[in-house]
């Protein structure tokens, strides 16, 4: 049974302030909490209908628990489908932002404001081997309710950093001579560029693109062609499906 207290601190956590101030987040069902949870995250409640429950007991350590029936766990719940699992998780803390462009790909995300994009997104970086993504301070909560559950427990992979997007961006430019691409409606045709493994990627938001600020980081411009070229077409591309084809692309280049 989920106590009054627990119904309370869940309801909590929808906001993103509250998420901020507790460090913790809510996760939901058996595929993503059970993703997370194995993938290293510390859960301290977990309330799930007894057989899911004894599918996570190695992995749960001092978690508080309540075995509940589906139906309570639906009523709690925020998905709209049935449940049988919901996880109170600790948050991962964020990596330090120096070094991090050293040796690696790094996606950046400028003002990405729906969660549900912003979980494809980190569900892509996971599977394309990106273990950081860098966001505006005005991008979407990775830790929302919709971005966690669409990010199909990737969050356990792939760390998010909020910062002053322009502000790191110059000084990765200026002091590491870092190459920052970035996604627009016109530059180099991206499957005819010359794409290294190291450097950042800058996507931008669902309805204006990147800003104009961040654009002048931008020292590599990108262009995801239409096929037929000489035929119309959609304005552009959903920016969950632009960061796929991006990063498929530069590591199709990876030796």
């Amino acid at each position: 049974m989920i106590s009054q207290n627990k119904k309370k601190l869940l309801r909590s956590l929808a906001s993103k302030k509250h998420r901020n101030e507790s460090g913790l987040f809510v996760a939901e069902g058996r595929k993503v909490v059970g993703d997370l949870i194995r993938g290293g995250l510390t859960p301290t409640y977990v309330a799930a209908t007894e057989e899911r429950m004894d599918e996570l007991a190695p992995w749960l350590g001092n978690a508080e628990t309540a075995i509940c029936s589906a139906d309570e766990l639906t009523e709690v719940s925020d998905l709209k489908t049935r449940t049988e699992l919901i996880a109170v998780l600790r948050k991962p803390a964020a990596p330090s932002l120096d070094r991090l462009t050293q040796h690696s790909l790094v996606l950046a995300l400028d003002e990405v404001q729906d969660p549900g994009n912003l979980g494809t997104i980190a569900r892509t970086a996971d599977w394309f081997g990106l273990r950081t993504i860098v966001c505006s301070r005005t991008c979407a909560d990775a830790f929302g309710p919709k971005a966690v559950q669409a990010s199909m427990g990737a969050l356990c992979r792939t760390n998010f950093v909020y910062t002053d997007l322009r502000q790191w961006l110059d000084k990765e430019r200026q002091d590491n001579q870092t190459p920052v691409f970035g996604t627009f409606l016109e530059g180099e045709n991206i499957y005819e560029a010359q794409l290294p493994q190291r450097g950042i990627v800058v996507m931008g938001n669902e309805g204006r693109g990147i800003s104009d600020d961040i654009a002048k980081m931008v020292n590599r411009r990108l262009y995801i062609p239409n096929y037929p070229a000489s035929e119309p077409t959609s304005e552009s591309l959903n920016v969950g499906i632009a960061t796929a084809i991006a990063l498929s692309e530069f590591r199709r280049r990876t030796k």
